[in-house]
């Protein structure tokens, strides 16, 4: 265990930060979701042809990452068994048995699209294939494979409806999660209405980074042929998500220093004291300002396409940074301080344990294992199709 550096008066509850290393990888891989799943919808309802090369993929991202959105919370608990009790014994009142319906039918509505999309291609190769792998995609048919040009036609019809109600349910999703914090009245880094809203845009700017950095890895060290069009689409796209973000997380430190109630002696020293790097170095500074101005150069002004490219890459990965530190700043930083307003205490994760910067880094690979598992039965992007433009 690391040692607690404190400093002023605490009341003994206060003194160890309950909410940890896992706490902050809950909301970060949510945002992802919402973010990967924004992008797909950007092509199937808005009919952004520029996303075609990524649209499949960034619907099974949000996937991926929804299979783990709630791990985080189960290592946290000390009975994880009973993670299930909130569903079966629901209290309306309650805020995670509210975000536990929620959760349920945004998965519902992400796997029925799926399937939908991917359904000429399960067919297609249910009648391809033979033995044991034709017995699999044709259960995954679920046994019918109609695939005239009246069945395909329904089939888009459906995918453009479920994606058209899954904008709407992704928002919810992750505002959902910024509700969690920006309820708590008793806190007041946390209690802001305009939490759900930053927690929301964070979601969507990381999201669409981690989109990009995939699309170019996956190009980067396969045959598939890098779109530098889709590319550029979602540089623009970020861009203008990221400004909006900014603004909504400068308007809340604003609010805080004007308003400037009791309690902001101690948050402002806790920023300054505890968060002085990660807050306004990290987050504010370095990975907010830089990707700002540099992607308003990627987006609008002319440069060949290995350095749009090479500056966009470097953007997104700031800006992958940037919302993690975020969450760090929020979840943790809201524990610094104790209730007297008159103390702060430290928080330093461990590298071992269910809790751990290990167990952390495990757990954010495994999405990727989904999605390399997933390709190995049905392909992430459409080859044929990109062969073709």
């Amino acid at each position: 265990m690391h040692d607690i550096v404190t400093s002023g008066f605490l009341f003994p509850n206060d003194l160890h930060a309950h909410w940890s290393l896992m706490i902050v990888l809950y909301p970060y891989i949510t945002g992802l979701v919402a973010g990967a799943f924004i992008v797909s919808s950007l092509y199937h309802v808005f009919g952004i042809k520029e996303l075609k090369p990524v649209a499949r993929f960034s619907l099974v991202a949000a996937f991926a990452f929804l299979m783990f959105a709630c791990t985080p919370l189960l290592f946290h608990l000390g009975h994880p068994e009973r993670a299930l009790n909130i569903m079966f014994t629901p209290k309306f009142t309650s805020a995670m048995s509210g975000f536990g319906y929620i959760y349920n039918f945004y998965l519902l509505i992400v796997l029925l699209e799926i399937w939908f999309v991917y359904r000429p291609e399960i067919i297609r190769r249910a009648r391809e294939t033979q033995g044991p792998l034709k017995a699999l995609y044709w259960c995954l048919a679920l046994g019918s494979l109609n695939d005239d040009e009246a069945s395909l036609g329904l089939d888009r019809k459906i995918i453009s409806v479920l994606a058209a109600v899954g904008i709407p349910s992704a928002c919810i999703l992750h505002g959902y999660v910024g509700f969690l914090f920006g309820s708590l009245k008793s806190n007041p880094w946390w209690s802001s209405p305009l939490m759900p809203v930053i927690f929301l845009l964070s979601a969507i700017v990381s999201g669409i980074s981690i989109l990009i950095v995939c699309y170019w890895l996956v190009c980067r060290f396969s045959d598939l042929k890098l779109d530098t069009g889709c590319l550029t689409a979602m540089f623009k796209y970020l861009w203008g998500f990221f400004i909006l973000d900014v603004s909504m997380e400068g308007l809340e430190l604003l609010t805080h220093i004007y308003e400037a109630h009791e309690e902001w002696h101690i948050v402002s020293l806790m920023l300054s004291e505890r968060l002085g790097f990660s807050f306004y170095t990290l987050q504010l500074g370095i990975c907010s300002v830089i990707p700002l101005i540099a992607l308003g150069f990627v987006v609008l002004k002319k440069m060949q396409d290995a350095t749009r490219i090479r500056l966009g890459l470097i953007c997104s990965v700031l800006i992958l940074v940037q919302v993690l530190a975020m969450r760090w700043n929020v979840i943790v930083g809201g524990q610094l301080f104790s209730k007297s307003l008159r103390g702060l205490t430290s928080y330093t994760p461990t590298i071992l344990g269910r809790e751990g910067l290990l167990a952390a880094l495990v757990l954010f690979m495994m999405p990727f294992v989904v999605m390399y598992v997933f390709n190995l039965i049905l392909p992430l992007f459409n080859k044929e199709a990109e062969s073709q433009q």
